[in-house]
């Protein structure tokens, strides 16, 4: 099993805590940010920054979903989900960049082992960014 990753940036209009306050409100800002290969998203516990449980389903292709229960922790620029059922983490990093901020946003988990685990450490991450990259866009669109 090796480790598979997929990251994307992006720049925003928004001061750092501006961008970070909206990356961890889950209850408003989220589920408007979110592409269509989110579904069934909900708010489980909290809403807003540390604490909070939110699950989706994540479906990265016709043929694969994910099923997640994101518990979220935050530490100074960094909002981190860890899914409890799986090995799969997003963290959402904030960075300042001039009078705005930059975004990057890492997926990563524990892929599978043998062939199956080379073809997905090939192709899942070139989906992932896909995704990535509409949900940052639509995260740059909601700080504009």
């Amino acid at each position: 099993m090796g480790q598979v990753s997929a990251s994307s940036s992006i720049a925003v209009a928004a001061d750092p805590q501006r961008a970070l306050d909206a990356i961890a409100d889950y209850e408003k800002v989220r589920p408007r940010i979110l592409s269509a290969h989110y579904r069934d998203y909900k708010v489980v516990e909290g809403g807003q920054g540390a604490g909070t449980v939110a699950e989706w389903t994540l479906q990265a292709t016709e043929k694969r979903s994910r099923n997640v229960h994101a518990v979220v922790s935050v530490s100074d620029s960094i909002v981190t989900e860890r899914d409890s059922n799986s090995t799969l983490v997003n963290t959402w990093t904030v960075t300042p960049d001039g009078t705005g901020s930059q975004v990057t946003l890492r997926t990563s988990w524990k892929g599978a082992g043998g062939i199956a685990g080379i073809f997905e450490g090939i192709f899942a991450p070139l989906g992932l960014k896909k995704i990535q990259a509409e949900v940052l866009a639509n995260l740059q669109r909601e700080l504009a």
